[in-house]
């Protein structure tokens, strides 16, 4: 996975091979399966090759059908469902081998004057130079493993949550979990980039959220961990090389199912929203365990 900024930028990099087909490529990584941030970013990245420059992203909805092999090379075919006068609509398929392995819609629209109102930060939050690096905190809970070094091109920070540390007490929520995030280095001024930079990072921490508040580990081999689905909206234009706080709950687990939803703060305005449905499934004992790729999907 990216190690550096400039290597995030060039793994969201589609390139066209044909009318509306494009190309989004791979880098070495530890995960057993394709992390579905950087599907989803790529397949962002290719329906933006389709719109007006004027026309910004303001929605997407996805789901992850199959696993995609890490080790190669993703195919994009773009949909122009729609072109309106300031709306915009595109269906992605991402497949590789000949197979779907994901498909996404998403909505674009031209900027306009309006109603505006925007929910406060959520408070108290420690400022990102009080919190750990996330990944500190997973080798201090987890132990050491190469996994927590796939995310180096981006700078996450703990901010809490309402385990059994009750760094947040679980009032309101049950289930609660914050990260300040940001790319490790600067970023061009294009804000497509840095929305397919937050559709990858929301990927990162959301579906663990429905499992702070239950003794299970979430990289044990022993628990079935899978990404069904994932919606993002833009709020508001953000940069994502400037601190966001990721503010996280799950209302919901039922079924081996588990439900989250994400805020992000960036300057004490809510920027974007993300939500996400996955496989929180606890194996037997007993079942053969062929590996734990942890964060993947």
């Amino acid at each position: 996975m990216p190690a550096t900024t400039a290597e995030l930028i060039e793994l969201l990099h589609v390139v066209p091979a044909d009318d509306d087909l494009f190309i989004g490529p791979h880098l070495s990584t530890h995960l057993q399966r394709t992390f579905g941030g950087q599907v989803l970013a790529q397949a962002l990245m290719a329906a933006y090759a389709t719109v007006r420059d004027e026309q910004v992203a303001h929605h997407l909805g996805a789901y992850f059908l199959r696993p995609g092999v890490a080790d190669q090379d993703i195919e994009y075919v773009v949909d122009r469902v729609r072109d309106g006068r300031t709306f915009a609509s595109r269906l992605v398929i991402a497949m590789q081998d000949g197979r779907v392995i994901f498909w996404m819609s998403a909505s674009f629209h031209v900027p306009e004057d309006g109603l505006e109102h925007s929910d406060p930060l959520p408070q108290p939050a420690p400022l990102p130079e009080e919190c750990p690096s996330l990944r500190d905190v997973m080798v201090e809970r987890f132990g050491a493993s190469e996994l927590w070094n796939e995310w180096n091109a981006l700078d996450v920070r703990f901010a809490g949550d309402s385990g059994a540390s009750h760094q947040i007490t679980p009032r309101v929520h049950s289930s609660h979990l914050r990260v300040w995030v940001r790319t490790t280095d600067a970023m061009p001024d294009d804000l497509r980039l840095h929305q397919a930079v937050m559709a990858y990072l929301s990927d990162i921490t959301l579906l663990s959220a429905s499992v702070v508040p239950h003794a299970v580990n979430f990289t044990s081999p022993r628990l079935m961990v899978r990404s069904i689905d994932h919606t993002m909206w833009f709020h508001r234009p953000f940069r994502a090389d400037q601190w966001i706080l990721y503010d996280q709950i799950s209302p919901t687990a039922s079924s081996s199912l588990g439900y989250s939803t994400g805020r992000l703060f960036q300057n004490g305005i809510m920027v974007g929203s993300a939500s996400q449905e996955g496989l929180i499934r606890v194996l037997p004992e007993t079942t053969e365990i062929s590996g734990s790729d942890g964060f993947s999907k």
